[in-house]
């Protein structure tokens, strides 16, 4: 379950999904089904609207981690103003 900020310098709690941004990885558990593979489980992640602005999760070969967002990415995306607005 999350419950805070995924990156560790912040670890704000999370009460709304009003700010942030949430991230899910499908990503191998260290389990082997009865087929001889490894079992698959969803991770999700959070980081806090502050955080989101300058970092971003992803995953590696050791693991999901956070990361700094590349330069130029528009995070913030203004909202369609209403036709009945004008």
């Amino acid at each position: 379950m999350v419950n805070h900020c995924a990156n560790p310098r912040c670890s704000k709690p999370l009460h709304y999904l009003r700010e942030g941004r949430i991230f899910v990885f499908d990503v191998a558990s260290g389990e082997v089904d009865k087929t001889g593979k490894r079992s698959r489980r969803m991770e999700h992640y959070w980081l806090c609207g502050e955080c989101s602005r300058t970092l971003a999760m992803e995953e590696s070969p050791q693991g999901v981690r956070v990361v700094a967002r590349a330069r130029g990415f528009v995070q913030e995306v203004p909202l369609a103003r209403s036709a009945m607005a004008s």
